[in-house]
């Protein structure tokens, strides 16, 4: 079945950890065999033959790059222009990746129908470029509220204003506080543009002011559902509620310490916890039922996003095999209907929408 993964982070995967993409699971697998600098090494699960071989033809792929303070214990970068030039290597290698027939950017409602006839046209999928929409994951590398134009017109069509920690526009995941007015400004920009508001990461306090300010289209990319586990990560009944209200749409993480409680990292195993792709549609069908409806839920695994078979379902080897996801759909009591709007129709109602304005 045709799918759309909402949160892929390729370039980092790419640039950071230095995998070509093109080879397949296993040669990269082998490729990392002996390598410590990674927790994950020899256990990545994304690449371009794994996406094809799951039918996987539409991801949201990801931008990122962390300003910090001198204090800080995360990694990141010392200035919002280092932050800057980190995302515009990371936009290099997408087109890159587009000049060599690997990719190609989806920005709007006719590269986005082309596409989707590309992939849907019953030929096989193994020469097919990965259609990608461009987010950017934490806001701290726009240098000025300018670069949020400059961002778009070289393809950003969504943004998540926070990751971990404190932020420059907002705060994220284990901070609290507030947007405050440079946050606001870049709500308000990306209003104006019709960029996308990705709530994920979002502390409350952000997450509420996020709300309050911003009027455009919201998603959530990779999320899951405190109420099944206790985190500030996750969402609360009431913050889905509010999304569901702004017809929002969220993807279901694959990252096992937000699908479990009680994960110790680096302790715990997929095995030994009981995680599997079936945990993942416990928090999709706890949502559903908040909703009343299987409308705003999708997939946004967040596979490789600087984890690896370690800390995904013990059910998972690649990323194709979100392709069981649908067997365990129907068991659970969802239609075909249903099936295929958590496989890719919510995503594409959710862009249809919003990219007619």
């Amino acid at each position: 079945m045709f799918t759309i993964d909402a949160h892929l982070d390729l370039s980092m995967n790419a640039m950071e950890w230095n995998r070509d993409l093109r080879l397949s699971v296993s040669e990269i697998r082998e490729r990392e065999k002996g390598m410590t600098d990674k927790p994950d090494r020899a256990k990545g699960t994304v690449t371009f033959p794994a996406l094809r071989q799951g039918n996987i033809g539409l991801v949201v792929a990801t931008q990122i790059a962390r300003f910090v303070k001198p204090d800080s214990t995360l990694p990141g970068w010392a200035s919002p222009e280092q932050a800057w030039a980190q995302t515009q290597g990371q936009i290099a290698w997408y087109k890159s990746m587009e000049e060599c027939g690997e990719m190609v950017q989806i920005n709007n409602l006719e590269s986005l129908e082309k596409h989707l006839l590309l992939w849907n046209d019953g030929t096989p999928n193994d020469n097919k470029p990965i259609g990608y929409i461009l987010s950017l994951e934490g806001a701290d590398s726009i240098v000025t509220i300018n670069h949020v134009e400059k961002a778009y017109q070289y393809g950003l069509r969504a943004i998540g204003p926070a990751h971990y920690g404190a932020g420059r526009y907002a705060q994220g995941t284990d901070a609290t506080g507030f947007m405050g007015k440079a946050g606001q400004d870049l709500l308000k920009e990306m209003e104006r543009l019709n960029i996308i508001l990705d709530a994920t990461h979002l502390c409350d306090d952000s997450f509420w002011e996020a709300m309050n300010h911003f009027n455009g289209a919201v998603w959530a990319s990779h999320n899951l559902c405190r109420s099944l586990v206790n985190h500030n990560r996750q969402f609360s009944d009431e913050q889905i509620k509010e999304l569901i209200s702004r017809d929002a749409v969220i993807g279901g993480a694959l990252d096992a310490w937000m699908m479990v409680p009680n994960w110790v990292r680096g302790k715990s195993t997929p095995e030994g916890m009981n995680c599997n792709l079936a945990v993942m549609v416990d928090h999709l069908d706890h949502i559903c039922q908040l909703a009343g409806n299987a409308l705003h839920v999708g997939i946004g695994s967040d596979l490789d996003g600087a984890f690896g078979r370690e800390q995904s379902p013990y059910d998972l080897d690649t990323i194709a095999d979100l392709q069981t996801l649908p067997s365990i759909l129907e068991k659970r009591g969802y239609t075909q209907t249903d099936i295929e709007n958590i496989m890719h129709g919510n995503w594409l109602r959710f862009l249809r929408k919003n990219w007619s304005k």
